[in-house]
């Protein structure tokens, strides 16, 4: 958390980026999004804020995703579950951009149909921009290729997360959607998924439960940078990863 707070707005400057989003269910101690963590990550230049499946594991967030039109709950959750489906994020002198979360369904808990969740709020988004972000919240990658592979043509990107861990797959697809199954985390690399390797060892290895602390050691900052033109088409899209100095 800390190390996005105080990296955030000297990368966008550097690199001079329209938008960010950040994927953020897992900010507040490495499980869930507290509304006041949410609040520092708008502030600290996070544009936009996606969910997945922690997404209610602190309550205290029921009222931000009622309210706030800077965050988004998996569009296939149900429809009586707080938050909104999407969002349209717009900066001065920028194109409007569309942000949408959506969870996958294998080794995943239970939710409604990705697809028909997405041709919905596709269907909602067009009359507004054809700027449109897809965060695929899901575990297995096949589940994360096969709903980019859908969403071909009809996206700007469609950028995986959940899993961690990035891989090394960014392509633009024919349809010139730009694509990566996991992004990566932004958090201690010298971990298992972010968590201390000698508890979650111990509890693999014996079945007895601890809490998994949050690790410390190699903070890096992962993401993917995309460029699109004004059609809403991507024409590059690249891995971005930064080692940074928690203070």
């Amino acid at each position: 958390m800390n190390a996005v707070l105080q990296n955030t707005q000297r990368i966008r400057e550097k690199l001079d980026l329209d938008y960010v989003i950040a994927n953020a269910e897992n900010a507040s101690d490495g499980s869930g999004l507290m509304p006041k963590q949410f609040e520092r990550l708008i502030d600290s230049g996070i544009d936009g804020v996606t969910l997945g499946d922690h997404i209610f594991r602190r309550k205290e967030i029921v009222t931000t995703l009622e309210k706030s039109d800077r965050i988004v709950k998996p569009a296939n959750y149900p429809d009586e579950a707080s938050g909104r489906r999407w969002t349209l994020i717009k900066r001065s002198g920028r194109r409007p951009l569309a942000i949408v979360s959506i969870m996958g369904r294998v080794f995943m808990r239970p939710v409604d149909c990705p697809f028909r969740a997405l041709d919905e709020v596709l269907a909602e988004i067009e009359p507004h921009t054809d700027q449109i972000l897809v965060d695929v919240h899901a575990e297995a990658t096949s589940d994360k290729q096969c709903l980019g592979r859908y969403l071909d043509g009809k996206v700007t990107a469609v950028l995986g997360t959940h899993t961690h861990v990035p891989t090394a797959d960014t392509c633009i697809l024919p349809g010139r959607t730009a694509f990566q199954c996991d992004v990566g985390m932004c958090g201690p690399y010298e971990s298992i998924i972010g968590r201390d390797i000698e508890r979650v060892t111990h509890t693999t290895r014996t079945a007895e439960p601890c809490h998994f602390h949050v690790a410390t050691g190699d903070v890096r900052l992962c993401g993917a940078i995309v460029e699109s033109d004004a059609e809403g088409r991507a024409v590059k899209i690249e891995r971005f990863e930064q080692r940074v100095i928690v203070n």
